[in-house]
């Protein structure tokens, strides 16, 4: 009877956040595109749904909700239908519907889809011979065969995001880096582009009126024709004619100015809005914030450094760890134990929320960043490939993050995974991915001015 309870507790949530997925695909993806594959909306909320069921899951591991017994059975449940989704359907359906974008592969295109899934297939699992993943004995359709390559390209995933977003954080919200900009330089800038834009207005007036004349003088249908007449009509003019070729040489260039000072005058107002926000209180809260990541992200590159020099892996989870030194430091008594599992259980349930609003807020802006009403449906795909992959390896490094007894079915539904690799690789991945970013970042705040100097 309690198993049924559990069962109806679990099936209820997930049609829950089938819902939402579906709410967000219809209301935020694909809002402003006509077409609509009914598979693809599917495959995305039932990914979301299992995907935000592993996290529920945790949860319940931390509060002892369901049965021992039921958690265990839908964890395994999860992670199959999971590891079939990101394995198997989405990589066949995302090569059936480029082919299908293909005209000349339209009559085959099952047979071609077939072919670029075993593609996928084959540099998925060569995927793991160079890294130690898991223990030789398991066998080729095993779980821990498919999730250990899984957590590897999802590991990877989410440590480069950690590492930009790490570094880009404190970059967007500290006034610090915001450039002086006043209301000079934004009405200079402006009335260059004016000039700019008149003298292109000019200069095509002319080559109309050229044209135009040529016309009249009949000029246009005795124009000589072959190889050598166009280098004759490029090097000659008609006396009292213009020279067509240099003006339109000039109006390319001037066109190429104007899109650049254009550029640079989005820039600076975007620029002076922030300044003006910064100075709210909003803005300051958020200034404020940009700091504290300023010195999180500090803390967490000489960490990382220090992981991956010394090869150490944490083998208790951070809280407990941080409340011992503290309660040693400070000579008082505390309950260590009860208290750790209640801040574990917050510090988890907050990684979980930002984890999946960040990643929605990030999907969100790339699918409006490159899509088209004919590639939309490969790239919703691809999103929830990289959505799945990106929540399956959250699971591997939050278990860290929870006292030992919390790991025990999370630990035996995941089998024996090289758990240390994936936290090594995590480091290695995020250290290379932040300073990456703080050259990048770097640069790019110093071009801005000598930019804007030079227009």
């Amino acid at each position: 009877m309690s198993f049924l309870i559990d069962s109806s507790i679990m099936f209820t949530s997930q049609v829950l956040f089938f819902g939402f997925g579906w709410l967000f695909f219809m209301r935020k993806l694909f809002k402003d595109y006509e077409v609509r594959q009914y598979v693809v909306q599917v495959i995305f909320s039932v990914t979301f749904a299992f995907s935000c069921t592993m996290f529920e899951l945790i949860i319940f591991e931390i509060l002892g909700v369901l049965n021992s017994s039921s958690r265990y059975f839908y964890w395994k449940l999860n992670l199959c239908v999971i590891l079939l989704i990101l394995v198997f359907m989405v990589p066949f359906y995302i090569g059936y519907f480029v082919v299908s974008n293909i005209r000349l592969l339209h009559r085959q295109k099952l047979l071609f889809a077939c072919v670029l899934w075993l593609t996928f297939m084959y540099f998925f699992w060569k995927l793991g011979d160079p890294f130690p993943i898991l223990s030789p004995k398991h066998g080729i359709l095993s779980i821990e065969q498919l999730i250990s390559r899984v957590g590897v390209i999802g590991v990877t995933l989410m440590a480069l995001l950690s590492g930009f977003g790490a570094v880009n954080c404190p970059y967007t919200y500290m006034s610090y880096f915001l450039r002086n900009v006043t209301d000079a330089d934004i009405l200079a800038l402006e009335r260059r582009l004016l000039q700019t834009m008149d003298m292109i207005v000019s200069k095509k007036k002319r080559i109309a009126m050229a044209h135009r004349t040529m016309f009249q003088r009949g000029e246009v249908h005795n124009k000589p024709t072959g190889f050598w007449g166009m280098i004759k009509s490029v090097t000659t003019s008609v006396p009292g004619s213009e020279n067509l070729s240099l003006i339109q040489q000039e109006v390319d260039a001037l066109e190429e100015l104007s899109r650049q000072l254009f550029l640079e005058t989005a820039d600076l107002h975007a620029t002076k809005e922030r300044i003006e926000y910064s100075k709210t209180f909003q803005g300051k809260y958020f200034n404020f914030l940009g700091y504290f990541f300023s010195i999180y992200c500090v803390w967490k590159i000489f960490m990382a450094t220090i992981n991956i020099v010394f090869d150490r892996v944490g083998k208790t989870d951070p809280v407990t760890r941080g409340i011992e030194i503290t309660v040693n430091y400070l000579g008082i008594q505390f309950d260590v134990k009860f208290w750790s599992q209640h801040i574990s259980f917050i510090l988890v349930g907050i990684i979980i929320v930002t984890s999946i609003r960040g990643l929605l807020i990030t999907l969100t802006k790339f699918f409006y960043a490159i899509s088209s009403s004919k590639s939309s449906n490969v790239i919703v795909l691809l999103l929830a490939q990289i959505m799945g992959m990106y929540f399956v390896s959250s699971v591997l490094l939050i278990r860290m993050s929870m006292p030992p007894e919390y790991r025990i079915i999370i630990t035996e539904v995941l089998g024996e995974l090289q758990f240390n690799f994936y936290h090594r690789w995590f480091d290695v991945i995020f250290l290379v991915s932040a300073l990456s970013s703080i050259l990048f970042l770097y640069l790019a705040h110093k071009q801005a001015p000598e930019k804007h100097m030079a227009l």
